[in-house]
């Protein structure tokens, strides 16, 4: 019996290489693999437990959280903006963590063009000129991103056991799913969540 516990881990081992190698093909053909290639429909998010300090980082396309990335003009499209953003600032409730670890938020950071946030000056393409000599802005306002980053002190941590994106995948219908990226005690993981797989184990 011992012995095929052993083997368990190498007769998987082929089928996962097969499917890892399937999907660097298929990100292949999306920007090259790049983890933080912008595409509708797939959040991102950093989780990591140590001790009483759990922090979470969420980004994703603004078209996941408001159905548009445009500067919001009308008032319809700012009450969107408002009403996630009001979601975003209620993480305990949005991550769904347990009442029993005594989670309470230490700092908590939202950044996204759409709130008013100057976006990040990581293209150097954004001052490029049109052959003119007149600027080009438009390049950063195609994809707009909301990022919301959280720390909490969490005062018994083993209530900690798993991590319920159930609340994100309600509250952002249009997000279909969130890649983790999970460093607890149990070590690292990086998972594919959907709504109807939503929980993680820590």
């Amino acid at each position: 019996m011992r012995r095929l516990l052993l083997a368990l881990p190498f007769a998987l081992l082929p089928l996962a290489c097969a499917q890892a190698a399937a999907e660097h093909d298929h990100d292949h053909d999306h920007e090259h693999g790049s983890l933080g290639a912008h595409e509708h429909g797939v959040g991102r998010l950093n989780a990591v437990l140590d001790g009483q300090a759990l922090e979470l980082e969420l980004e994703s396309p603004a078209m996941n959280l408001v159905g548009f990335e445009h500067q919001a003009t009308t008032d319809a499209d700012k009450a969107k903006v408002a009403a996630a953003r009001k979601q975003l600032e209620q993480p305990l409730a949005l991550f769904s963590l347990p009442k029993a670890a005594g989670c309470v938020v230490s700092t908590q950071e939202l950044n996204s063009p759409l709130f008013g946030d100057k976006p990040e000056a990581d293209h150097d393409d954004d001052h490029a000129t049109d052959g003119k000599g007149v600027a080009s802005h438009e390049h950063h306002h195609d994809h707009s991103e909301i990022h919301a980053h959280y720390q909490f002190t969490c005062a018994t941590p083993t209530a900690l056991s798993n991590l319920d994106l159930t609340q994100v995948f309600k509250t952002f219908p249009a997000t279909q799913k969130i890649q983790v990226q999970l460093i607890g005690p149990s070590g690292q993981q990086g998972v594919e969540t959907t709504a109807a797989a939503a929980t993680l184990k820590f």
